[in-house]
C-alpha cells in the first residue's frame, strides 16, 4: 500500500474521503504486470475529478505509481483511491485542497469457470439505490448502499441487481447489467444514479463492430423476462452471462450475442475467459 508515492498502512485522520467520502476510486484487473483497461480508468478518473472539482494527480507520477505496484504481478487487482486530501471539521472543502493518492494491490478472486460456461444465477436486491444526478456515474466513495446491498443473503447467487427508488433497475451490485432483445444491447440509463463501469463503455463501443445496437434506456423488473439474453459486466470478472433471475426468469443457454462480446473482451486481453 502507497500513500502519495510512500510505502504506508494509513492515513491522516484529517482526510475528507475518511470523514465524508469525497473522493474517487478504481479498481483495475492486472494483467501480465499491466492493466489493459488503464487508458479508459484514467480517462474515468480525470472525468470525475472534474465534476467534483478535486485537483488531479500529476499524470506522470500518477502512471509511474500504479506502473511500480503492478510490476511482476501476473493477476492482480490495483486499487487507486483519490481523495479531495486532508481538511478541517465540516463540509466545506479546503480552499486550496490537494489530492490523496492511495494505491493498493490485491489478490485476483478464483472465479469458478462454470460462472463463464454455463452462467450465473442473480437476486433482486431488497436495498435501493439513492439518486442524485450531480454524482451519478461517478465511482465516488459513497459506497454504503453497496455495502448493505452485499448484507442481503445470497441465496446461492453470484451477484444482485439493484433499483432506484422508483423501482427501475440500474446495475449489479459491483458490475453493470446488459439486456439483449431483437438485435439491440440494452443497458439502464445512468442519469440519476449508479456507476459507468469502464468495462461497460467497452462494452458499448464493441457492440456496433459485433452487429448490435447498443441502446441506453429504462429497464424496469417486466424488462429482465422479456429479453433473449442477460449478463453482468465488470473490469475485474470481464462478463459473466446470466442464466437466472432468481424468482423471475430463466434462460437455458448462454445465447450467442454474449459469445461474441466474450470472445471480443477476451481478445483485447481484459478477461482471461471465452465462452
Amino acid at each position: 500500500m502507497w500513500v502519495d508515492g510512500f510505502a504506508s498502512d494509513s492515513v491522516p485522520l484529517s482526510d475528507r474521503g475518511l470523514n465524508y467520502g469525497d473522493g474517487l476510486f478504481e479498481t483495475m484487473r492486472i494483467e501480465d504486470g499491466g492493466v489493459p483497461l488503464l487508458e479508459r480508468h484514467l480517462s474515468r478518473l480525470r472525468s470525475g475529478c472534474a465534476r467534483l472539482a478535486i485537483p488531479l494527480p500529476q499524470p506522470q507520477a500518477l502512471r509511474r505509481e500504479l506502473s511500480a505496484a503492478c510490476a511482476g504481478l501476473e493477476a492482480g487487482i490495483l486499487k487507486l483511491v483519490v481523495s479531495r486530501g486532508s481538511g478541517g471539521r465540516g463540509y466545506a472543502p479546503p480552499e486550496d485542497p490537494r489530492c490523496r493518492r492511495i494505491i493498493s494491490t490485491h489478490p485476483l478472486p478464483e472465479y469458478p469457470r462454470s460462472r463463464y460456461r454455463d452462467g450465473v444465477s442473480v437476486r433482486l436486491c431488497t436495498t435501493r439505490l439513492g439518486t442524485n444526478p450531480a454524482t451519478a456515474g461517478l465511482k465516488h466513495l459513497g459506497r454504503l448502499d453497496q455495502v448493505l446491498a452485499s448484507m442481503e443473503p445470497p441465496a446461492g447467487t453470484a451477484e444482485g441487481l439493484m433499483c432506484d427508488a422508483s423501482g427501475q433497475v440500474i446495475e449489479g451490485i459491483r458490475s453493470n447489467l446488459f439486456l439483449v432483445r431483437d438485435g439491440r444491447l440494452l443497458t439502464p440509463d445512468l442519469a440519476q444514479c449508479g456507476v459507468a463501469g469502464v468495462m461497460r463503455g467497452l462494452v458499448l463501443d464493441l457492440a456496433p463492430s459485433l452487429d448490435l445496437e447498443p441502446v441506453i434506456k429504462s429497464i424496469s423488473t417486466d424488462d429482465l423476462g422479456r429479453c433473449d439474453e442477460m449478463f453482468m459486466s465488470s473490469s475485474i470478472f470481464g462478463i459473466w452471462p446470466v442464466r437466472e433471475v432468481r424468482a423471475l426468469t430463466g434462460f437455458e443457454i448462454v445465447g450467442p450475442a454474449t459469445r461474441r462480446l466474450m470472445s471480443a473482451v477476451a481478445d483485447l486481453g481484459v478477461s482471461r475467459w471465452a465462452p
